[in-house]
């Protein structure tokens, strides 16, 4: 509904999202698909935190670091950072 509600022409959008394991679907085509008019780059997708039985299991440990690597090469591809 955002990107409905807001116009972003001529703007730099940036798709990027956490999940469970469901990955990104259509998120990313469907981003693209509402901001025609802006400038969309590659997005990030990585599986975070799951929930299991009410219990939050969080990213840690090595996972962590593995996935700040990740983050930090997108960024550097997407000419976010050097």
């Amino acid at each position: 509904s955002f990107l409905k509600e807001y116009d972003l022409e001529g703007k730099t959008v940036i798709p990027f999202n956490t999940n469970a394991g469901y990955g990104i679907g259509s998120s990313f085509q469907t981003v693209k698909e509402l901001c025609p008019k802006s400038s969309v780059l590659e997005g990030f997708s990585v599986k975070g935190g799951i929930e299991r039985d009410g219990i939050l299991f969080v990213m840690e440990g090595e996972k962590e670091k593995q996935v700040q690597v990740e983050i930090q090469n997108w960024l550097k591809k997407i000419k976010m950072i050097n």
